[in-house]
């Protein structure tokens, strides 16, 4: 049995896999918010939850809100901040009496389409989580490509490319930049662009009911939504070439995105020399993609 554990800002998931990736149990509970030794403990308990409902002990992983680093094994980058310069990893470990591993969420999101979802078949996939921020993961073979510095595949803060003169210097970002992809193209940022233009102070819901209604501010929005990820996923692609991207979040369940004329295209237009042949895929298990990628975060058991 294998557990994934996606750890929320507001909720703790768990779920637990067999090995054909078949879900048994998932289970949910309140993440003990500004608490790291709750959060310890909150994970344990859904751990032992799950073992004891099925009778025998399981491999464990964890998706993060922010990344483990491998040389000092702190975490950072979390937007859970009392995470932040914790031994996330080791005390799990400890706490479970086994090895825990623990990555990225978009990470986790991208090795669970890449393993039985969406992306299933390719060997290289880049995954994007687009909700409330904008995340992004690399999975090679069904599994974390990793780096030394914890950050492989964070396209969300790296600059937006070939910004146009009214885009510069662009909005401040949380990590202390300006004019992040993180900004332009998360859900957050598609509705603050949707203000500076129009004034109104929409929520996404609402301008995408109003482009469906043909409002033309509202198409227009849109149109600026796609043209910007269009521009940052050609530079992933112009250094990446991966053989499919995979997108999750909110965002992703724009049907626009995957239509005739839609992203592929538009990548297509920025991309080195011209056109692309990467499928973009809608994720094919929405919100549990992350708690499931945490599970596969151990391989799988050697044939015999």
């Amino acid at each position: 049995m294998r557990i994934g554990i996606d750890l929320g800002g507001t909720k703790t998931e768990a779920m637990a896999l067999n090995d054909e990736g078949v879900a048994l149990q998932r289970i949910r509970v309140p993440t003990p918010k500004g608490d790291y030794e709750g959060t310890i403990r909150a994970i344990v308990g859904l751990v032992e939850q799950l073992e004891q409902a099925h009778g025998v002990q399981g491999t464990v992983g964890v998706g993060i809100p922010g990344t483990v680093v491998p040389s000092t094994g702190l975490v950072k980058n979390a937007n859970s901040t009392w995470l932040i310069g914790k031994p996330l990893e080791a005390d799990l470990s400890l706490a479970l009496d086994r090895s825990v591993r623990c990555a990225n969420d978009a990470n986790c999101f991208t090795v669970s389409e890449a393993r039985d979802g969406a992306a299933r078949g390719y060997e290289t996939v880049f995954g994007v989580i687009i909700g409330t921020g904008c995340g992004g993961g690399i999975a090679v073979d069904g599994r974390i490509a990793g780096g030394p510095n914890g950050v492989r595949g964070e396209w969300g803060h790296t600059p937006l490319p070939w910004a146009r003169p009214e885009e510069l210097p662009g909005p401040p970002c949380y990590c202390g930049r300006t004019g992040c992809n993180e900004v332009w193209i998360s859900g957050t940022g598609f509705e603050q662009d949707f203000e500076r233009v129009t004034g109104k102070r929409w929520r996404g819901a609402e301008i995408m009911n109003a482009a469906a209604d043909g409002a033309d501010d509202a198409l227009a929005a849109l149109d600026r939504l796609q043209d910007r990820m269009a521009r940052a996923l050609a530079q992933v692609v112009n250094i990446l070439d991966p053989d499919a991207i995979v997108l999750g979040g909110g965002l992703s369940n724009l049907d626009i995105l995957y239509a005739d004329g839609g992203l592929m295209d538009r990548i297509g237009d920025y991309t080195f020399g011209g056109g692309m042949n990467t499928p973009v895929l809608k994720n094919m298990h929405g919100d549990s993609s992350g708690v499931r990628g945490a599970a596969w975060l151990w391989p799988e058991p050697t044939k015999k």
